[in-house]
């Protein structure tokens, strides 16, 4: 176990009455979050990756946090690798994986300054390292960022992370670190309620199915008076979600 993983930096939710004007701009990644204590890596809840020593060789011996991926779309691929347990572990996996390094934890630094330590010390164009710096740019104004999180989504990403300037690394959740995704609207058929496990008498969910068939719960979101009188059975309620997981 790792005390120190479960106290990295967390993103609230962008809105637009946040100017996003001079913030640093990168892709939101669909990876596992991995801190680096210098030796190994782990989860966010302290958890031990077993991973391959050829895959940790080339890293600097102190903190560094990141995001261990295989390419957009295909993060249950990367955890289905990285959650293995020690004996079941294939090396060659990890050839398909790069540690993409978005901070530098314990360097006390400006933003900026942690980037270009992170530029300097992590090796580039080098075969034998399996992680790289996360690339950033300055957000000129709302619509340049409007613009890359649509280029973003139609290239099969999942977002876009803002880093106020000038911020220092938290451990915390922070409003120095936003991230920021599409919302989209979609009607599903209620065909069942969940009662609630603390709200006597309440609906603590709607059983609902997609024109395609697919059944799912909707929980968050509901109102009081929606937990109160929930919409009927046979009723089509419009819900908004960010992305579908593999199975829709």
């Amino acid at each position: 176990m790792c005390s120190e993983a479960s106290k990295v930096l967390l993103a609230e939710t962008w809105s637009e009455d946040v100017d996003p004007t001079g913030w640093w701009m990168s892709e939101k990644l669909d990876g596992v979050r991995a801190y680096w204590n210098g030796k190994n890596f782990y989860s966010r809840q302290g958890n031990l990756f077993h991973t391959p020593d050829f895959f940790k060789a080339a890293l600097p011996k102190v903190p560094l946090d990141g995001e261990i991926w295989c390419g957009r779309g295909l993060f249950q691929k990367c955890v289905s690798i990285i959650k293995k347990q020690a004996d079941k572990v294939v090396p060659d996996d990890y050839k398909l994986l790069t540690y993409l390094i978005f901070d530098a934890p314990s360097h006390g630094g400006k933003y900026e300054d942690r980037v270009k330590w992170l530029q300097a010390n992590i090796p580039q164009d080098d075969d034998k390292c399996f992680a790289t710096v996360v690339g950033t740019k300055k957000c000129e104004g709302l619509a340049q960022l409007k613009q890359c999180l649509a280029d973003v989504n139609k290239a099969g990403g999942e977002g876009i992370m803002l880093r106020k300037p000038g911020s220092l690394y938290e451990h915390k959740r922070s409003t120095t670190l936003l991230k920021v995704k599409t919302f989209y609207d979609e009607e599903a058929l209620v065909i069942g309620h969940k009662p609630s496990k603390s709200l006597v008498g309440m609906v603590g969910a709607l059983q609902c199915e997609l024109p395609n068939g697919k059944q799912f719960d909707v929980g968050s979101g509901l109102t009081m008076d929606q937990r109160r009188k929930a919409p009927k059975i046979g009723a089509v309620i419009t819900f908004k979600f960010q992305e579908l997981s593999n199975n829709g």
